[in-house]
C-alpha cells in the first residue's frame, strides 16, 4: 500500500482571499498541494536545465554540423 504521509502546516494568507476560497467551498490543502505540485516540476525543469545547458548546446551544434542519424533513413524513404 502506498500511504502518503501529510503533515500539518502553517502559512499565511490574505484575509480576504482565505473568506472567499472558504465561503466557496474551496479545500485550501488540496488547492495548495496542487499549485505547490506544479510549482516543484517547473523549479525541477529549470534546474535540470541549467545543469545539463552544457550538454543541450554541444548536442544542438553537433546536429547543425552532422545533422541528424535518421536523416539518410528519410532521404532513402523520399527517393522509393
Amino acid at each position: 500500500m502506498n500511504t502518503v504521509v501529510k503533515k500539518a502546516t502553517n502559512l499565511s494568507l490574505r484575509v480576504d482571499l482565505l473568506e472567499e476560497a472558504r465561503a466557496l467551498g474551496i479545500n485550501l490543502s488540496r488547492t495548495l498541494e496542487v499549485a505547490l505540485e506544479a510549482e516543484v516540476k517547473k523549479a525541477k525543469e529549470k534546474q535540470w536545465k541549467a545543469e545539463n545547458h552544457a550538454a543541450i548546446e554541444a548536442y544542438n551544434r553537433h546536429i547543425e554540423k552532422h545533422g541528424l542519424f535518421s536523416d539518410k533513413f528519410r532521404r532513402l524513404m523520399n527517393e522509393s
